[in-house]
């Protein structure tokens, strides 16, 4: 594990993790989903609203849930002490990080078939010559593919996240996390309080900052219905930052596809689109996987994840129904 090869680890708290569903819609989608993970072998149940309740104090007294899906083995990391997992594991197997270097592009050379072949990294501080490249870009994902000449149907919108004040009533040390997936709302304990997010679908994709507090109150004013103890507690910090999304929810990972159809040899682009630590490790084995190896375990049909599954109009085959509502619309 993390722990004996670092020293630390991802502060992972495995409390369990409800979705919520607000209407028989939402409760018919559940039960398909607790079919579908209990098909793949986690131990996911229905829970009532009382169950709900149970695992989540803060609920007590709640409304506009009709229950939801759990399964106890999910919770959360600790992101500070992940990011120093990460960074240690990068240092002790010689990943060299350069800081405020940009990607500008790659060095190619023509191979069969009139395929181009990477013999190089183009950045702002030069080339490195390397025969592999995976591409990763975050929100910047767009701009990082249009560089290397290809076209990534993935958008950037503004999420916002609020830390609560800390309350005995919220029972912080034993409380489960939620997802509202009907709304975007999620929360889980945080410092003896309560960290709560969510991302408005309804806003224009583009970079976000700044917090929108209109939709922060209307979205804490759905997190007191549904967990009246968190009624009385002040906010101790909220901010908002820029995250990535694609049209059907779906990560990317694969061959870099250019705009012409072209797969470029040596090359392979990844994202967890919105994902974070949910898809993140499991992207990035799949990614090196199919650098490595040309194949993957890690699922079934990996190719469902290609970035030239989307149509000119940035329309998918597939969707995941389990995701934060981001708008709609990716621009250019």
């Amino acid at each position: 594990g993390q722990a004996e090869r670092y020293g630390t680890d991802s502060g992972f708290v495995g409390r369990g993790y409800v979705i919520l569903a607000a209407s028989s819609a939402d409760e018919r989608e559940a039960h398909e989903r607790i079919e579908m993970q209990r098909a793949t072998g986690l131990d996911a149940s229905w829970l009532d609203a009382d169950d709900v309740r149970r695992r989540i104090p803060a609920m007590a007294g709640g409304s506009g849930f009709r229950g939801g899906s759990y399964v106890a083995t999910d919770g959360w990391i600790d992101p500070p002490r992940n990011v120093r997992a990460y960074s240690l594991a990068m240092q002790r197997s010689g990943v060299e990080l350069r800081e405020r270097v940009s990607f500008t592009g790659l060095r190619t050379r023509a191979g069969r078939g009139g395929r181009r072949v990477v013999t190089g990294v183009e950045t702002s501080a030069g080339t490195i010559a390397t025969s592999r490249v995976l591409l990763t870009g975050g929100p910047a994902m767009q701009a990082v593919a249009k560089a290397a000449g290809a076209r990534a149907w993935v958008g950037y919108a503004r999420h916002q996240v609020v830390v609560t004040e800390a309350s005995d009533e919220l029972q912080a040390d034993t409380s489960a996390m939620a997802f509202d997936i009907s709304a975007g709302l999620y929360w889980r304990p945080e410092e003896g309080g309560f960290l709560w997010g969510m991302s408005n679908p309804g806003e224009e994709p583009g970079p976000g900052r700044s917090i929108d507090w209109a939709h922060l109150k209307t979205m804490q004013r759905r997190l007191h219905r549904l967990a009246p103890a968190t009624k009385e507690l002040g906010i101790k910090k909220a901010w908002a930052a820029t995250i990535e999304y694609t049209p059907d929810h779906l990560p990317l990972t694969g061959p870099l596809v250019t705009r012409d159809g072209a797969e470029v040899e040596g090359a392979w682009i990844a994202g967890a689109c919105g994902h974070g630590m949910m898809w993140g490790p499991a992207v990035s084995r799949i990614a090196t996987d199919l650098m490595l190896e040309g194949s993957t375990g890690v699922v079934e049909h990996a190719e469902r994840f290609r970035m030239d599954r989307f149509d000119a109009q940035g329309r998918s085959p597939f969707l995941d129904p389990v995701a934060l509502p981001f708008p709609v619309k990716v621009d250019e």
